[in-house]
């Protein structure tokens, strides 16, 4: 028997549901919504319902958007030619903070893991084929991460890719800016080894 009332309880079921929120966390933010006003609380179920109601997947890159085509595929200043391919939505404002990058984007959601059920079929892989065939794109950046299935995923679009035509190109890996390399693991420096470049 659970020791919240109904609603407290069925609050913090749904809030342990969240990446990241175990049972501790999921009541410290269920008696957060509780001590808010009424005011705060219907505009937290407001822009929850907004979320699923008005956001989708950029027809062309497949970024979550509430406008079609998003705001990068739809910028004439930026280079449509060079395509940056990352494995979920999150990533690109990571490449976005460099600010040393204009071109678009493809969001593949997810990478490739025969482990867990992850084949070709469940990626954004096809729609990304149809914006490099016939030489409509200069590069494709592979941006995934340098996880097993993120070096996976890039190894076999690199085989897809080329074979279309396209400049493809890798992100570097290595290590970390302000890091000690006493502390780098072996693929970290091996990685680190491999993408040397002249001074």
């Amino acid at each position: 028997m659970s020791k919240f009332a109904e609603p407290m309880a069925r609050l913090i079921d749904e809030l342990k549901k969240l990446p990241g929120v175990g049972n501790k966390s999921a009541q410290r933010l269920a008696f957060h919504i509780l001590r808010s006003s009424n005011d705060d609380a219907e505009l937290l179920a407001d822009a929850v319902r907004d979320v699923k109601a008005k956001l989708r997947l950029c027809s062309i890159c497949n970024n979550i958007t509430d406008v079609d085509p998003c705001t990068y595929c739809a910028n004439p200043t930026r280079n449509q030619q060079v395509i940056c391919v990352v494995e979920e939505p999150t990533n690109i404002s990571a490449v976005e903070k460099t600010r040393h990058f204009n071109g678009v984007y493809h969001v593949l959601h997810g990478a490739l893991s025969p482990l867990h059920g992850v084949g070709p079929e469940h990626l954004r892989i096809s729609n990304l084929i149809k914006r490099v065939e016939g030489g409509k794109a200069e590069e494709v950046i592979l941006a995934t991460n340098p996880t097993v299935e993120g070096e996976a995923t890039a190894t076999y679009l690199s085989k897809i890719l080329k074979a279309e035509g396209v400049r493809v190109t890798r992100i570097a890996t290595g290590v970390p800016v302000g890091s000690d390399i006493e502390y780098a693991d072996e693929v970290t420096m091996q990685k680190a080894m491999e993408g040397r470049r002249e001074l």
